[in-house]
């Protein structure tokens, strides 16, 4: 178990969907101790394998002092829409208003290859429904409206983290989300 660096936007990985979990092995045992362990020492909520630079379909959370952890995950979406605020260990100190379903149930397998199956509302449906974006090559920033997108670019470019990422060579790429950011979309 080791805290691992979080890759932060501009990072390929990060914009690359993932590859599903085919063994369920002491590796994989170690990967979501380590995502747990990264995350928690960061602060934060979730936490998907790319953010540490791990190709697979994997993500951890720590929601309402629930601690929990998904592989190769499917998400069945409820229609009722919330708005609030969100943000990413990948942007610091970023946060903007996200849409994002009211409630989720989340279907996939825990580290030992078992199903497993979690139902969230409010703020764990909206970590699970981000994370599981992560695994899809989908960022929070894809999510929202052109205007705020450009808005979170701008303070993206004038942040002292992202011109540390540009001047090691990593320079971002943008996906304009193919989903009306007001629907369910995902």
């Amino acid at each position: 178990m080791s805290i691992q660096p979080i890759r932060l936007f501009g990072d390929p990985v990060l914009v690359s969907p993932t590859s599903p979990v085919v063994d369920f092995d002491k590796e994989l045992r170690t990967l979501v101790s380590d995502l747990t362990e990264t995350m928690l020492n960061a602060p934060g909520a979730g936490l998907a394998a790319p953010q540490i630079g791990v190709p697979l379909r994997v993500f951890v959370w720590d929601v309402d002092e629930a601690l929990g952890h998904l592989i190769n995950p499917s998400l069945d979406l409820g229609e009722e829409i919330q708005d609030g605020e969100e943000g990413c260990l990948s942007f610091p100190e970023l946060r903007y208003e996200t849409p994002r379903s009211m409630k989720v149930v989340a279907k996939g397998w825990n580290m030992y290859g078992e199903p497993v199956v979690v139902e969230g509302s409010e703020l764990l449906a909206r970590a699970l429904q981000h994370e599981n974006d992560h695994l899809d090559g989908i960022l929070f920033i894809d999510r929202l409206s052109t205007l705020d997108r450009k808005i979170a670019m701008k303070e993206i470019r004038e942040s002292e983290w992202f011109g540390t990422a540009i001047s090691q060579g990593r320079s971002p790429r943008i996906k304009i989300s193919p989903h009306n950011p007001f629907e369910k979309g995902l």
